[in-house]
């Protein structure tokens, strides 16, 4: 039984198991000294991710910004211009590597510990003159387009004019990034699709066609339709001869020649410095496609992590792509977006709905503990919440299962709930990276996020629910494994009141310790509860670096790694 009471009273949080008053048998010691709890072992769990769209966020080198490129077609600085002076752009704006260098310590003073950018091959250097014309609000649309965006590449072995500066090439960012700020690159692979490839009035020249490394043309849609594309021309065996996203070439996946070009492009990129992959579009090829991919990959670097874009909200759908069979992905946790903003951008909102995504015990996925977990993207509108709702989200986000991520400009609550062609993709600049730093989101982002960083327990622990009831959520993370111990007590509080919570089952003794003010808090073994005043809008986290003893959570642990592995 619980009961949400005013911070005058207290919160009884009911949970698994009940609470000894009596000292724990010596076979309940010898079972903590001998357990292993963990909810993974990849070390990438221990990473949180920073996305950006690289042409969105500074630019550093304006000399790079190629603002006369594309004649009839431009290609820099395209508004669409809405209502009420809203505005989007669909051209290039001239964020590049430097204006990312420029601002890495700032992504690395709030906690982040690895870059995700949109991807750095070549582009077409016209706007796309085909298809649907992009208007302000627009969806799915891509006529009078860019690819600053980075996801239509032409050559995947050369990096886009519009990011790299003499003084900083590829290879030169990468090292910068992981030897001066300790930030892993992730590389943001593409093999679904090209360029924008027919429908032209007139063939483009950069649009709908693939070059090697060496500048080789080796397949060519020549303004074609998908069905008038000819099986037996060289230059049509690249692509399907069936349309797929808009009107993007669509890559033959049973082609050999296909999974070379990709995986080698990849190879070369890996060699100079991306640490994980991040794939683009996964569901839209078939299994057997990526699990070669995988293969291939595994077989140079068998620890590389890659995580995949399955635009879904179905588990059962995405969860696929975690299979071993299939390739042993990790996938964007698109379930957890889903619950994720419907409990932080409602005010009256139940912490009790946003269990549906985590899938702790049930074998939905491979690893529930390896998925990366966000709540807004470039591809879908960003979370619509109140500045207390993103602080509450990222509370929520840094202290649960998975891998964190956060997407640019969300750290200070940036076009708030914005789509595609609203706004969501606008240009941040250097003046709201500087202005960030003193934003209420920022400051409470970093401070969670640098709890999780020192803390292998959230990392990578096991989580074990209690009581999820109105605006209190509380957990454990359990980490025990080759002579390492950590626990994390976690208690949310969404609300705009502080609230007093009191804690009555699977109660550790021990000496606990506060992870934001470092205080120690002694649990005795006769204790029957423990109190805690969480702030409005708040988080705690006590920290128990021993092994845990009380014999229901270590049942409760036991069932849930025999379920988990």
């Amino acid at each position: 039984m619980y009961k949400i009471m005013t911070k005058k009273s207290l919160l009884a949080l009911a949970a698994l198991g009940f609470l000894s008053s009596c000292a724990s048998p010596p076979s309940a010691n010898r079972d903590a000294t001998n357990l292993n709890a963990y909810g993974t072992l990849n070390p990438f769990a221990s990473e949180q991710i920073y996305f950006l769209l690289t042409d969105r966020f500074v630019d550093g080198d304006p000399d790079n910004n190629q603002v006369n490129q594309g004649g009839k077609y431009k290609t820099f600085n395209i508004p669409l211009i809405g209502p009420e002076g809203k505005q989007a752009n669909i051209g290039y704006m001239g964020g590049d590597f430097k204006g990312i260098i420029n601002n890495a310590q700032y992504i690395k003073d709030m906690g982040f510990t690895a870059l995700w950018t949109t991807p750095i091959v070549d582009n077409p250097d016209e706007a796309f003159s085909g298809g649907e014309p992009t208007k302000f609000g627009s969806v799915g649309t891509d006529g009078g387009k860019t690819g600053y965006h980075g996801y239509w590449g032409v050559n995947f072995y050369k990096v886009d004019e519009h990011l790299e500066s003499p003084d900083l090439a590829f290879a030169d960012f990468t090292r910068i990034l992981r030897e001066d700020y300790d930030l892993k690159y992730v590389l943001d692979i593409v093999a679904n699709h090209g360029s924008p490839s027919y429908s032209m009035p007139v063939s483009q020249a950069s649009m709908g066609k693939l070059y090697d490394e060496q500048g080789r043309l080796v397949a060519d849609h020549q303004n074609l339709y998908p069905d008038k594309l000819d099986p037996n021309n060289p230059l049509h065996k690249f692509f399907n001869t069936q349309p797929g996203l808009a009107q993007l070439s669509d890559i033959n996946e049973n082609n050999p020649e296909v999974l070379d070009y990709f995986v080698n492009s990849y190879f070369k990129w890996i060699d100079q410095g991306a640490y994980a992959l991040r794939v683009d579009t996964i569901k839209e090829m078939p299994h057997h496609f990526w699990k070669k991919v995988a293969d291939r990959i595994r077989e140079r670097h068998p620890d590389m992590f890659m995580f995949g874009e399955s635009y879904s909200y179905e588990a059962s759908f995405i969860a696929q792509h975690t299979r071993p069979e299939n390739g042993g992905y990790s996938v964007l946790d698109f379930p957890g977006r889903q619950a994720i903003t419907s409990v932080f951008e409602n005010d009256e909102s139940d912490y009790a709905s946003i269990l549906s995504y985590l899938h702790l015990k049930d074998g939905m996925y491979q690893n529930p503990y390896e998925l990366v977990t966000f709540y807004d993207n470039h591809d879908m509108a960003r979370m619509n919440a109140s500045d207390r709702g993103f602080v509450n989200a990222n509370n929520w986000l840094f202290t649960s299962r998975g891998i964190p991520c956060i997407y640019y400009g969300s750290e200070a609550n940036f076009s708030t709930g914005l789509k595609e062609h609203e706004g969501n993709r606008n240009y941040f600049g250097q003046a709201r990276v500087n202005a960030a730093k003193n934003h209420v989101v920022h400051n409470n982002l970093t401070r969670i996020a640098h709890v999780r960083k020192d803390n292998v327990s959230l990392q990578r622990g096991l989580q074990v629910n209690l009581v999820f009831a109105g605006n209190i959520a509380s957990f454990y993370r359990i980490y025990q494994q080759d002579g390492v111990n950590q626990t994390a007590l976690v208690v949310l509080n969404k609300g705009e009141a502080a609230e007093s919570v009191t804690l009555d089952k699977m109660l550790n003794s021990g000496q606990w310790r506060d992870a934001l003010s470092g205080k120690k808090l002694q649990v005795s073994k006769k204790q029957k509860s423990l109190t805690l005043d969480v702030p409005a809008n708040g988080v705690r986290v006590l920290l128990l670096d021993a092994p845990i003893t009380n014999p229901d959570l270590i049942a409760e642990v036991k069932n849930s790694m025999a379920a988990l592995f």
